[in-house]
């Protein structure tokens, strides 16, 4: 039977994990200047990969951090390290070119990994199914996981009738503000690994 109680917990959890409404602007940051298409189509790859890594986790996170003697904590400094690295990109407007390269890139890094499925996300899920019990129990996991997925994509794809209120200026703004948010957000990542780390030792 249909675990309700374990697909809330899970939802709710991605959700405020996830953050769907926190990832509108750094969306419209990295990907404007696109066209809609363009835009529409990294959404959609940028779900389809957060999706995907975060299916292989569920079914084989333990076997694969295991296998490669990564830690979680490791595994949250390097994504935040990562991050880092965009957000100073965002706050200079080094982001306005190579854009055949980026129409890539930002899809898979970091909208895919790590902003979506970040460590969080990861461990959250590599949990859930691990606790689930029965069918039910699984069903729910997997029920949850897609549809905060269908979420994001959502929130992303409608998130471009932004740019056409806020035009040029508005866009450089909403650019820098999600620098400034990302550069937060990954500072706050690298230390939750370095806090974890330092108790883990101690």
């Amino acid at each position: 039977m249909f675990d309700v109680a374990v697909f809330a917990s899970l939802f709710v959890t991605l959700f405020v994990i996830m953050d769907p409404p926190g990832i509108t602007p750094i969306f419209l940051g990295l990907t404007s200047g696109r066209p809609v298409k363009v835009q529409r189509r990294m959404a959609f790859q940028a779900v389809c990969v957060a999706f995907g890594v975060i299916t292989v986790f569920g079914l084989l996170g333990h076997h694969i951090l295991d296998y490669l003697h990564v830690s979680v904590p490791a595994l949250m400094i390097a994504g935040g390290l990562l991050l880092l690295l965009v957000a100073l990109d965002l706050l200079t407007g080094k982001t306005d070119e190579p854009k055949q390269t980026k129409d890539v890139n930002v899809a898979l890094v970091p909208l895919g990994m790590p902003l979506l499925a970040g460590p969080g996300a990861i461990v959250s899920v590599i949990l859930a199914v691990q606790d689930a019990n029965g069918f039910g129990g699984q069903l729910a996991v997997w029920a949850a996981i897609l549809l905060i997925h269908v979420v994001l994509w959502l929130v992303m794809r409608y998130s471009l009738l932004i740019i056409r209120v806020i035009r040029d200026g508005g866009v450089v703004l909403v650019t820098r503000l999600a620098g400034m948010m990302l550069s937060a957000i990954a500072v706050q990542q690298i230390i939750n690994g370095v806090t974890q780390v330092i108790q883990g030792g101690a």
